[in-house]
């Protein structure tokens, strides 16, 4: 099984570098613009085969695309990172291009290939790509939900002062600060609600920090976050190559699930081998499906400057 990722900055190298010692591929190409930069990481990479364990052969190059025949998934990370002060909606002018041109270089040589979306502002990329490729939905998955709910957990195991690992949380809507939503209603720790433990200020808190994971980082490190965005496609890969139909938040084309039409948004997904399986129904209560709605209003503004790039 082979996957291709397309920028070789942080998120990329770290996605190859979880691909590969947890053998998740038997190959993995990263592929950047910049001259030696993908080809520096890749090797970088292999050369920890040895002290940590894996075969995974990683090969890096230089905006060649026919290294990238074959891929069985290509992630696209490409696009300038978002730094201090700027919002993921900001970035759309300069990401656009970017991710429509790449989209279409990766499908000449893998046109079979499913397509992870990372690229901010992700929602509307994962879009775009659809829109610009006019591949079927279940093959364009948007990762945010993945990451978001990481996130999510982490802060709710904070507050519960729990391991991580034992609980369980959801968040939907948009992979932008004020666009998702933190389902602490539906949130548990060992299949017990975790409002059992935590006040509804302290979970209003959780969702408030989760809202913020990302905006949060960036403050701290003059940068996006590079480690848990990486593990979260690596994971959400994993279980594509390896048909787990894991139930995953991904951003995926709405067609009436929801009360939603013609927009990618955060919603949880099983994803096997066909990419988005099928979509998972939660019930939402009146107040869920309000800020579901608001979320996607938001989105859809954003959209809509995506008519020059599409034309």
């Amino acid at each position: 099984m082979k996957v291709t990722i397309v920028g070789a900055g942080n998120v990329g190298a770290t996605c190859a570098d979880v691909i590969s010692y947890r053998g998740i591929a038997s190959e993995v190409v990263l592929l950047d613009i910049k001259e030696g930069f993908a080809e520096g990481k890749a090797m970088d990479i292999s050369q920890c085969a040895t002290t940590t364990g894996f075969n995974t052969r990683v090969v890096g190059s230089t905006n060649d695309y026919t290294k990238t025949a074959g891929s069985d998934v290509v992630v696209i990370t490409s696009g300038i990172p978002r730094k201090p002060g700027m919002t993921r909606e900001e970035l759309i002018g300069i990401n656009a291009g970017i991710v429509k041109g790449v989209a279409e270089n990766v499908l000449k040589h893998s046109p079979d290939a499913i397509i992870v979306v990372v690229s901010n502002p992700m929602d509307t990329m994962t879009y775009l790509t659809l829109k610009a490729t006019g591949l079927p939905k279940n093959r364009i998955i948007g990762m945010g939900g993945a990451l978001d709910s990481s996130r999510f957990k982490y802060y709710l195991s904070k507050a519960l002062n729990k391991p991580s690992n034992d609980v369980d949380g959801m968040v939907i809507g948009g992979h932008g600060d004020t666009t998702m939503i933190p389902l602490t209603r539906l949130a548990s720790y060992c299949g017990t609600p975790v409002s059992t433990y935590l006040s509804q200020e302290e979970m209003d808190k959780v969702a408030a920090d989760t809202m913020v994971g990302g905006a949060t980082l960036t403050g701290l490190l003059g940068t996006s976050a590079w480690y848990a965005p990486g593990a979260s496609v690596a994971y959400l890969v994993d279980s594509i190559l390896n048909d787990q139909r894991k139930m995953i938040p991904c951003s995926v084309l709405l067609e009436g699930e929801y009360g939603q039409n013609d927009i990618c948004l955060g919603v949880p997904c099983i994803i096997g081998k066909n990419g988005i399986e099928s979509i998972v129904d939660v019930k939402l209560n009146d107040a869920e499906k309000a800020l579901f709605a608001k979320s996607a209003d938001a989105v859809r503004a954003m959209n809509g400057d995506l008519k020059s790039v599409l034309v």
